[in-house]
C-alpha cells in the first residue's frame, strides 16, 4: 500500500492527473460555451431532442451485434417493458432475465 501511495504521490504522476482533470474540465465547459453562441431555432431544438435517443442506439447497436441474438432478444424484452411499464429497474431485470434464458437455451 505505500508503494502504491509513494508512487501516486511522485511530481510526474499528480502533474498527469491534474492534466486529465483539466481536459475533462474544458471539455465539460467548452459545450456550454459553444451552445451559448448558437441560436435555439426549432432545428437545432430538434436535433438536440434526437441526440439522446441517438447516442443511445450507438452505444447498444454495436454491442448487440458483438454479443449475438440473445442480447437483440433481451434489449426488445427490456424495451417493450420499458414502453408497457415505464419502470427502469422492471425493464432492467427483464432484460437480464430475458438474457440469461436466451442464453442458457441457445448454443
Amino acid at each position: 500500500m505505500s508503494d502504491l501511495v509513494a508512487s501516486v504521490t511522485t511530481p510526474g504522476v499528480l502533474v498527469a492527473i491534474l492534466a486529465m482533470a483539466l481536459v475533462t474540465y474544458l471539455c465539460r465547459v467548452s459545450g456550454y460555451f459553444a451552445m451559448s453562441l448558437l441560436p435555439f431555432t426549432p432545428r437545432l431544438r430538434q436535433a438536440l431532442a434526437a441526440l439522446p435517443g441517438s447516442i443511445i442506439a450507438a452505444t447498444v447497436l454495436p454491442l448487440v451485434e458483438r454479443l449475438g441474438p440473445a442480447a437483440g432478444i433481451a434489449l426488445a424484452a427490456a424495451l417493450a417493458s420499458m414502453l408497457i411499464r415505464r419502470n427502469e429497474i422492471l425493464a432492467l431485470v427483464v432484460g437480464l432475465a430475458v438474457a440469461v434464458a436466451a442464453r442458457s437455451w441457445g448454443p
